[in-house]
Order: C-alpha cells, then structure tokens, then sequence
C-alpha cells in the first residue's frame, strides 16, 4: 500500500492531501530514510513523522485496505 493512503487510513494523517505534502517536504520518514508519498509500507517498517517541533514515531503493525474507525489504532504502534 501506498504511504500517503496508509497515514490516511491509520489515521496517522487525517487527509490523504496533508499525507501527500507531509511526505514531499521530507517530513516522514520510512525506516530512517526520507519517504515519497508513493513508497510501498509493509508491516515491520518503522515511520517517523514530524509535525513542527515534535516528532511522532510509529511502527506499522498491520496493511489493510479499509480499516473502521474504532479500529484504526491496532495498524500501528507508538514507539
């Protein structure tokens, strides 16, 4: 899957747009390396997002196409 389509489906990133522009400013991560929005995820990869001064670190548990909301929260792991 698609980075930017999966930081919108875990609800990492509401929109998959700020997902999009988030990635092309270098400001994720994937594994230590700067990511663009099209790179594939894969359970094990660890994210790094920065969002202004602070930086939310996740590893990604789970790759799902459509996740329900309640349910968002068990794709990843705050590290």
């Amino acid at each position: 899957m698609r980075l930017d389509k999966y930081l919108k489906i875990s609800r990492l990133i509401k929109r998959r747009t700020v997902a999009n522009e988030a990635c092309d400013n270098g400001r994720v991560l994937l594994n230590g390396k700067a990511a663009r929005a099209s790179a594939e995820v894969k359970p094990g990869d660890i994210l790094e997002i920065s969002f202004g001064n602070r930086v939310t670190k996740a590893e990604i548990l789970a790759v799902e196409e459509t996740v329900r909301k309640e349910a968002a929260g068990d794709l990843f792991r705050y590290l």
